[in-house]
């Protein structure tokens, strides 16, 4: 079964989101990484059933698939990168976090996506990590239950910094919630260091619900375009070819928006040579 592949619109923000939906279409990939933002169906501002109804009207003509990716930098707080969260000290703010995960995964459902992926977030100074940890617990029992409602699996993306920052910490959390989905980057598995990811993949092959891929250097936390890193992609995606992985491969190289007119036609072909 051949792999299927997303581009992620992370880095098509300077393009309009149709314009980006067809730039990615016509390159020949299978389906759409939607990160929800200000300018890419900003799910917090009135009309965003309209618009994702029409965005999913335009997936369908053209046959491609989704994802949702729910870590837009500053969608929620302009002056405070990727606050709040669901480990944020006040009620307020972790409420507002869980609003647009509930609210990701209605779109999520108008979309037909395939999952949803979040991540915990990082504590502030002060906060007692017991404390975090209970949060955290609060927060996904309520995604996982909106999640459920309405159809559209749920994965928790570790990342690098953040309190669920490796698979270890996935693990821990997801002891307690067996409907939980890994959201696995690759390149994240690079940064920590903690797995080979080919090998990551093997070993989580049951919990995967989203993949990520990017090549990137060992413990330099920076997307890079295919070839610049240490990453052995073809071993990935061989890896991903062993476990039957049906779901999108999201291709997200975030930093590279201002020349998305070549990086997403290159990127695919590039994962075609190297299926070759």
């Amino acid at each position: 079964m051949a792999l299927r592949y997303a581009y992620n619109t992370n880095g098509t923000v300077h393009h309009r989101m149709t314009d980006a939906v067809s730039l990615i279409a016509d390159a020949g990939y299978d389906g759409v990484a939607l990160t929800l933002d200000h300018d890419y169906l900003d799910p917090m501002n009135a009309g965003w059933e309209r618009r994702a109804e029409a965005l999913a009207a335009d997936l369908q003509a053209r046959g491609l698939g989704c994802v949702i990716e729910s870590g837009a930098r500053f969608l929620l707080d302009p002056r405070d990168k990727h606050q709040p969260t669901l480990v944020s000290p006040t009620a307020d703010g972790r409420g507002y976090r869980l609003a647009y995960l509930q609210r990701a995964l209605d779109i999520g459902q108008i979309l037909q996506a395939e999952v949803m992926s979040f991540w915990s977030g990082s504590p502030k100074p002060g906060i007692e990590l017991g404390q975090a940890w209970d949060w955290l617990h609060e927060g996904v029992e309520q995604v996982l239950a909106r999640a459920e409602r309405v159809g559209v699996s749920a994965a928790m993306e570790p990342e690098p910094e953040m309190m669920v920052g490796t698979v270890d910490h996935f693990v821990r959390i997801a002891e307690a919630f067996p409907s939980l989905q890994l959201a696995l980057d690759l390149g994240h598995v690079m940064v920590t260091q903690e797995r080979d990811p080919a090998a990551a993949i093997l070993e989580f092959a049951g919990r995967i619900g989203s993949v990520s891929i990017e090549d990137m250097k060992r413990g330099d936390h920076v997307h890079l375009a295919f070839g610049d890193g240490d990453m052995d992609i073809p071993g990935c995606l061989d890896a991903l070819e062993q476990i039957g992985f049906s779901r999108l491969v999201c291709v997200e190289l975030s930093s590279d928006s201002g020349r998305a007119d070549r990086m997403v036609p290159d990127a695919r072909r590039w994962l075609n040579d190297c299926r070759r």
